[in-house]
């Protein structure tokens, strides 16, 4: 198995580890163990029973160790629209598909509006969901803050301009575009059945001083294909890709995204975001939690342009390139933006591991969330089944 062959691959990233040294309170709750250190529990989610993960799902930020996404006072209202029913063509309805792969909640919004919401037993508005590599599409919209802001002053710019560590190493003058499209060209096996592969290594290390597990990891291995002529998906390019924006901007994702997303534009109610044990800022390829109605907002405040009272808050540079597909991923059809996974049908998506979904549909003004905890972190059959109920969203969608 190799992530490069197939862009569902990319579900299985668990990033453990970004960011720089930085003096800030962390919530913790005690562990079942004392033996392992955090950031092999983490990478022990893959391995959580369904029922384990059901359980926890919820409630990661009290797991490990965590910070904030604080809320305002205003709150981005979603009005009710006309129902919309799922429109499948092999008699397939949404409790069945719901309760078949243990689908927690869906939202769907068109034009801003509430057509679809079904929330499973157990789990309401108020209810938290883990959103695994969904939060590497809220990174990178990070980063495009952060070049708004003139933290970050161009895609072409040398990732050793920021982290000078990286200098002389293969990453060191790998460009931040590069970083965003996962084609470094550096080696790297994200083979998760394999104990030896990088990913299941990276954060096996002890702490190195107060810097994040992955950097001394990274500044180790070698080039496997000159810069930008190889997409690779790796996990720890979404790692660095942290790093990056904590070091540019001297902040946490988490306080970043308060500051320039979730209070500004009205989220609703406070996320949380997982450290890394080593650095204490935030890690950049998952361990976001929010609500189901947030993520929502998240979808809308994309489709929207990223614009908060008329203003755009992103760089523009990143927005022109963000969705649109800059590398093939080895299926026709998709291919792979600034960490948003493109649709030649003109769609763009956040995806996660065990059915973590933010799909944007751009020509119909939709935007369908998923959160979920299917059998397994990826499976054909799940695969097939989520792009089903998206095609059968649209399908309603479209006659409305």
């Amino acid at each position: 198995m190799h992530a490069r062959c197939s862009w569902t691959l990319a579900a299985l990233a668990l990033t453990l580890g970004v960011g720089h040294a930085m003096a800030a309170p962390v919530t913790t709750a005690a562990s079942a163990s004392t033996q392992q250190t955090v950031g092999q529990k983490r990478e022990g989610l893959l391995f959580w029973t369904q029922a384990q993960r059901h359980a926890r799902f919820s409630h990661m930020y009290t797991l490990f160790p965590s910070l904030p996404v604080a809320t305002g006072e205003h709150v981005h209202r979603l009005p009710k629209g006309k129902p919309l029913t799922p429109q499948w063509r092999d008699g397939t309805t949404l409790d069945s598909y719901m309760k078949r792969f243990d689908v927690q909640g869906v939202m769907v919004l068109q034009r801003g509006r509430v057509r679809l919401v079904r929330y499973a037993k157990g789990f309401g508005p108020a209810s938290h969901w883990t959103s695994f590599s969904v939060a590497k599409s809220f990174t990178s919209t990070l980063l495009g803050v952060a070049m708004q802001r003139g933290d970050i002053h161009s895609l072409s710019d040398p990732l050793q301009r920021y982290i000078p560590e990286l200098k002389g190493s293969a990453y060191g003058k790998v460009s931040v575009r590069q970083l965003l499209t996962m084609t470094s060209g550096v080696r790297w096996n994200e083979d998760y059945s394999d104990p030896k592969s990088d990913v299941s290594q990276m954060y096996r290390s002890a702490c190195q001083g107060h810097e994040a597990h992955v950097l001394p990891y990274l500044e180790k291995l070698p080039r496997a294909y000159p810069a930008g002529t190889h997409w690779n998906y790796n996990t720890a390019e979404t790692d660095l890709l942290g790093v990056l924006v904590q070091r540019a901007t001297h902040q946490s994702l988490a306080t970043l995204l308060t500051d320039a997303i979730w209070k500004p534009y009205g989220m609703a109610t406070q996320a949380h975001w997982l450290t890394d044990e080593c650095s204490g800022r935030n890690t950049g390829g998952s361990g976001l939690s929010a609500t189901l109605s947030d993520y929502a907002r998240m979808g809308q405040f994309i489709l929207g342009g990223a614009k908060i009272d008329g203003k755009r808050v992103v760089a523009k540079a990143w927005l022109d390139g963000a969705f649109s597909k800059h590398e093939g991923v080895g299926e026709p059809g998709r291919g792979y933006g600034y960490q948003w996974w493109t649709y030649d049908d003109g769609g763009y998506a956040a995806i996660g591991i065990f059915g973590q979904l933010i799909y944007i549909d751009p020509s119909r003004q939709l935007v369908i969330v998923q959160l979920a905890n299917w059998p397994s972190a990826v499976g054909e059959k799940a695969i097939a089944a989520r792009h089903d109920f998206i095609q059968a969203v649209r399908r309603a969608a479209g006659k409305s």
